[in-house]
């Protein structure tokens, strides 16, 4: 009789636990960016290997780019913003960490709009931000999208003189997570 006993409490209390840990997650997450100015060459790069994961049941996200995953139409270019600009020897890696404000998976509609606050990390240096996104399910899957503005002065990237006048003090970013239930 204690061992049904026990082994129902067991139970109960594993189900309880997945219940509240339905989590959402890609290691295929896509971020782009753009800090072209017309008249020079377009600097603008890719990374299709950014990871992140959504906890459903409370709205936490984080998100982790490898620097070196930034792909460039000019191999130079990639060359040059990872030993020049980003450092990417020594700063591997971006991550987002935060929270989807008033999240909740039963009230995503087809397309809905939330706000994701949280700190971006990148080149050693932290920021708060608040990030616009919208959220819509795909079968089994959440869709994750945002578009945002950066400036590398915030990250203290520096940008050498010399080319400072070939690339946008703003830099366009945008990403794209389809998160599968896990």
């Amino acid at each position: 009789m204690k061992t049904k006993i026990a082994f129902t409490i067991i139970c109960f209390a594993f189900i309880v636990t997945a219940i509240g840990q339905e989590k959402y997650a890609t290691k295929t997450g896509q971020i782009k960016f753009e800090a072209s100015v017309p008249s020079f060459e377009e600097v603008k790069a890719k990374n299709n290997d950014v990871s992140a994961v959504l906890d459903a049941a409370t709205g936490k996200f984080a998100a982790l780019a490898l620097i070196k995953g930034f792909r460039f139409k000019v191999a130079l270019m990639e060359e040059h913003f990872n030993e020049n600009y980003v450092e990417s020897s020594k700063y591997p890696r971006a991550t987002f960490k935060g929270s989807i404000q008033d999240f909740n998976l039963a009230n995503i509609a087809e397309k809905t709009e939330y706000v994701i606050s949280g700190t971006f990390n990148m080149h050693g240096t932290d920021k708060t931000m608040d990030v616009p996104a919208t959220i819509s399910v795909d079968g089994d899957a959440l869709l994750l999208t945002a578009k945002f503005v950066m400036q590398p002065e915030d990250f203290n990237i520096k940008i050498p003189s010399i080319v400072s006048n070939k690339i946008a003090e703003d830099v366009d970013v945008s990403v794209e997570f389809r998160l599968q239930k896990q």
